[in-house]
């Protein structure tokens, strides 16, 4: 199939694909870690001749919520369990924007919006229209091991930690001198710093830059002037961490970072509000700027580093793929994300009522996104 096939040619062509068996759903739930890659695995055509299940890639944040409702999705309706990929919300969002047909996803799921640049990839590939679904609200939390101290720290300091270069007494930047926390602030703790987050194809590694590690920065007047007169120095200055080893890749699977920190009491870890709430019994959260992350104060807009969740949809599947506009409606329903809905023992925090209302009817009416 070309890269650029027409929709209203899909169709035609989906039905002339050799059949495949698509992969093993058991109890209605969608496999976690799938045999081939998403573009790959979504080509696999069903008894018909189309793809009969739904793909969906992206955000490992949103991960385990999109996985849940895939598996109720599964078990309460006619059609398969979506198959569901952590990707980050970056190699999700590009899988997605790579073109229209049974080869791509249907569904990316991303801790941040999309930027102007995806959008102008989907359209260079053909996906015109697009749905942008807001699901809910999530913090950023930086954790440790309850078998260590915890953390109070400003934005400020985590920035002056983290950065890879730091102010001088006289105005200039020079490469990051901190070793230990207490270097940066004597009331911190006297432990090497060592933070294990995200990579940059990451939507959380996106939200902890720009509302930690920026908030911070900006409380650097001369710093916080730049962001007028030399925007890309700004950045530049706020957005990028230190490689010395004082920050640590490590992947796209929180779970790693919460099994890494059981290991190392004095380390962090940065990763999303859902997961902080799965592994209470192993992981305490830092307060930023004197405020815990928790439901409550996510949810009021008090907790500093907070950020929507979005879910974005591609319209020429609906209707092709099935139970696509179903999986939709599941998703936005009151039963799944609404204040009391399942979604919320997750740790996914509910929209307030007016923009449920809103979501909801921009799911049923499948609007397309415009920017």
């Amino acid at each position: 199939m070309k890269k650029h096939l027409p929709w209203a040619a899909l169709a035609l062509a989906l039905a002339c694909q050799k059949s495949e068996p698509a992969p093993t759903q058991s109890s209605g739930t969608a496999p976690s870690t799938p045999a081939a890659s998403p573009v790959a695995a979504s080509e696999a055509p069903s008894a018909s001749g189309a793809r009969d299940y739904i793909t969906i890639v992206g955000s490992s944040t949103v991960y385990p919520f999109a996985t849940v409702v895939a598996e109720q999705f599964g078990k309460s309706t006619k059609f398969k369990a979506p198959k569901v990929e952590a990707t980050g919300t970056g190699g999700g969002l590009k899988l997605f924007c790579d073109g229209v047909g049974v080869k791509f996803p249907d569904i990316a799921n991303a801790s941040r919006r999309i930027k102007d640049s995806e959008v102008a990839q989907c359209k260079k590939n053909g996906v015109a229209e697009i749905v942008e679904l807001k699901i809910g609200y999530d913090g950023i939390v930086v954790a440790n091991s309850k078998q260590g101290k915890p953390l109070a720290v400003a934005q400020r300091q985590l920035w002056l930690a983290l950065a890879k270069e730091v102010p001088t007494a006289d105005g200039k930047l020079e490469p990051n001198r901190y070793a230990k926390w207490s270097d940066v602030d004597p009331a911190l703790p006297a432990t090497k710093i060592e933070v294990l987050g995200p990579p940059p194809t990451s939507g959380t590694r996106d939200a902890f830059v720009e509302l930690a590690l920026e908030g911070g920065c900006s409380t650097f007047d001369w710093i916080k002037a730049l962001k007028s007169s030399d925007e890309k120095r700004f950045k530049s200055v706020c957005h990028t961490l230190r490689e010395d080893g004082a920050f640590v890749e490590a992947g796209e699977n929180d779970n790693l970072i919460v099994q890494k920190l059981e290991q190392n009491p004095n380390a962090f870890g940065v990763f999303g509000y859902s997961f902080l709430e799965q592994n209470t019994e192993k992981v305490q959260a830092a307060t930023v700027g004197g405020v815990a992350p928790t439901f409550e104060t996510i949810a009021a807009g008090k907790y500093p580093v907070s950020r929507p969740l979005y879910i974005y949809v591609k319209k020429a599947h609906v209707g092709v793929i099935p139970g696509i506009a179903e999986y939709l409606a599941e998703f936005t329903s009151p039963r799944a994300s609404g204040d009391d809905g399942y979604l919320s023992d997750k740790g996914l925090i509910p929209m307030p009522d007016p923009e449920q209302a809103q979501y909801r009817g921009v799911s049923a009416n499948l609007t397309p996104l415009t920017m």
